[in-house]
C-alpha cells in the first residue's frame, strides 16, 4: 500500500510542476474514451489499485480539459491551492457525515467557524445570520428562493403555495443572471413563468427603470413579487449589478433581496476590490462559491442569510432515527436543504490558514491585474472590448470577424489546444469571446501568449469567405 500512497505523492507534485508544458485540452471523441473502458473495465475480476492509478492520471492527462492550467481562460474554473487538496484527501480518509453536530463535532465546528469569518466580511451578523455550504451555487440559489417563499408567506411551508396564495408570486432578475434559477423556479412549483427577466443597460447591468416598471405593472394586474435577484459577477460578463439601488428598491417596496455572488463575492477579501460590492451588505441573502475565485476544489458553494429565524423556518423537520440533539449547536440537516453531507469546508478553512487572508487578497487582485493587462493587450492588437466590469472577465470582438468567423477561430484554437477561451452572448444575441482569468498562476507571460495566439487568427478568419 505504501508504493501506492507514494505514487500518488508523485503524481500530485509531478502534475502541478508539468502542468504549464501539458497542452490546456486535446481533442476526444465520445467513441474514443467509451472504446477504453470497455475495452479494460467489465468487472468481472479485481484489479490491483496502482495500475488503477496509473490508467485514471493517464486518462486525465490526455482527455480532460486542463482547467488548473495558466493558459485556461474559460469558466470559473480555478487553479487548486496544494492546502485545498490535502484537504479533500482527509475528508474522504476520514468520511464525516455532517447532518448532525454529535455525528461530526470537530467537522461542524470548523465549517460555522469559517463561515463566520466570511459573513463578517458579508457585512452580516453571525449572531442573527445563517449560513450553511452547499454543493454549489445552484443550491445555495434554491436555498435562497425557499426562505424568501418562508419569509414572505406565513402558511407557504404548510399549506403549500396553491393554497397559500391566490395569486402569482414573482421573481425579478436581469437577462444577464445564471439560469439555475430557471431550473429552480421549476423545481419549487412557482414555473418558469413566474422569473420575469429584466433588461440589462448598456454596461450589462439590470436597469432599475425597467425593474420598477415591470414591478408596477405586475402590481397592478394582481401578481405577488416578492424576490429580486441581483449579480455580482455575471457568469458571461463578469458584470456587478447596481447593488446599492436594488438595496433600496427593495427595501422601499418589501422586496427579499437576493445576491448571486458565486464568483465575485471573493472580492471581498481585497481591500481593493471590496468596494465595488457595496450594498451586498443589505442584501437578505448572498450566494457564494468557495470552489471558484477562493480556488479551491469542486464542489463548495456557500449560503448565506441575515434571518436565521427564516432559515430554520424553511429547512424544520423532526425525525425519531437521528442522533440527539446538541444544546450549544444546531444540526445541519435541519437548517439545509441537505441530509447526508459532506465535510465541504475543510478545503476553504485548510486553503485560508495556509496562506493567510492578505495573500488570498494578493491572488485575487493579481488575478484581476492580469485581466486589465488582457484589455490593454487586445485593444492594442485592434480587438473591441464589449464588457466593463473591474474584475478579471473580458469579452471582445473584432471589426473584422462576424460571429461565424468567431465561432470558426475557437474551433482552431481548441485544434491547437495551448489556450482554452469560450464564446458567450451578451444580452441574449451579441456574440463575443470571452477571456477569464481563473488561476492565480497565470502570468503576463499568458496573457501575451494569448493576444498573440488570437492575433495570429485574424487574418486567416477575416480572409476566409463564409461557407
Amino acid at each position: 500500500m505504501q508504493h501506492v500512497l507514494d505514487k500518488l505523492s508523485a503524481e500530485i507534485l509531478d502534475f502541478n510542476k508539468q502542468l504549464p508544458q501539458l497542452p490546456v485540452m486535446q481533442n476526444v471523441t465520445p467513441g474514443e474514451i467509451r472504446e477504453h473502458l470497455a475495452s479494460g473495465y467489465d468487472f468481472s475480476q479485481p484489479i490491483p489499485v496502482d495500475q488503477l492509478l496509473d490508467d485514471v492520471r493517464q486518462m486525465m492527462r490526455r482527455w480532460n480539459i486542463q482547467t488548473t492550467h495558466p493558459r485556461y481562460f474559460g469558466l470559473f474554473n480555478p487553479t487548486t491551492s496544494l492546502a485545498s487538496v490535502i484537504a479533500d484527501t482527509l475528508v474522504a480518509l476520514y468520511n464525516p457525515q455532517l447532518a448532525t453536530w454529535s455525528h461530526a463535532p470537530v467537522a461542524n465546528e470548523i465549517e460555522a467557524f469559517i463561515l463566520n469569518y466570511l459573513m463578517r466580511y458579508f457585512g452580516y451578523d453571525p449572531a442573527t445570520g445563517a449560513a450553511n455550504f452547499t454543493s454549489g451555487g445552484a443550491e445555495a440559489n434554491l436555498s435562497a428562493v425557499l426562505v424568501a417563499l418562508t419569509h414572505h408567506f406565513d402558511s407557504y411551508g404548510d399549506d403549500g403555495l396553491l393554497e397559500t396564495l391566490d395569486a402569482q408570486p414573482l421573481i425579478y432578475l436581469s437577462q444577464e443572471a445564471h439560469d439555475s434559477f430557471v431550473k429552480i423556479a421549476h423545481m419549487t412549483g412557482l414555473g418558469r413563468k413566474a422569473l420575469r427577466v429584466i433588461p440589462v443597460d448598456d454596461k450589462l447591468k439590470m436597469d432599475i427603470s425597467a425593474l420598477l416598471a415591470r414591478l408596477s405593472e405586475d402590481r397592478a394586474t394582481g401578481h405577488r413579487p416578492f424576490m429580486v435577484v441581483g449579480t455580482a459577477g455575471t457568469t458571461s460578463a463578469g458584470v456587478i449589478d447596481p447593488l446599492p439601488e436594488l438595496a433600496e428598491l427593495c427595501e422601499t417596496h418589501q422586496l427579499w433581496l437576493h445576491v448571486d455572488a458565486a464568483w465575485g463575492g471573493a472580492a471581498v477579501l481585497s481591500p481593493r476590490l471590496r468596494g465595488y460590492l457595496r450594498g451586498i451588505e443589505a442584501a437578505d441573502s448572498i450566494t457564494c462559491d468557495a470552489h471558484k475565485w477562493f480556488s479551491v476544489p469542486m464542489g463548495a458553494g456557500m449560503f448565506f442569510c441575515r434571518h436565521e429565524g427564516s432559515v430554520s423556518q424553511t429547512f424544520r423537520v423532526s425525525t425519531a432515527y437521528m442522533p440527539g440533539e446538541t444544546r450549544e449547536a444546531v444540526d445541519p440537516y435541519v437548517t439545509t436543504t441537505q441530509w447526508s453531507r459532506r465535510f465541504i469546508g475543510l478545503k476553504l478553512f485548510m486553503a485560508l490558514a495556509e496562506a493567510g487572508v492578505d495573500n488570498f487578497a494578493a491572488r485575487i487582485e493579481h488575478q484581476t491585474d492580469m485581466g486589465d493587462l488582457l484589455r490593454d493587450g487586445l485593444r492594442a492588437s485592434g480587438w473591441r472590448i464589449v464588457n466593463e466590469t473591474p474584475l478579471p472577465v473580458v469579452c471582445f470582438s473584432h471589426p473584422q470577424l462576424d460571429a461565424e468567423q468567431l465561432s470558426r477561430l475557437l474551433e482552431e484554437l481548441y485544434a491547437q489546444g495551448t489556450a482554452w477561451i469560450s464564446q458567450a452572448r451578451l444580452k441574449g444575441d451579441m456574440p463575443a469571446l470571452r477571456a477569464c482569468i481563473t488561476s492565480y498562476r497565470t502570468q503576463a507571460e499568458d496573457v501575451a501568449f494569448l493576444v498573440e495566439t488570437l492575433d495570429s487568427y485574424v487574418p486567416l478568419q477575416a480572409t476566409t469567405s463564409k461557407r
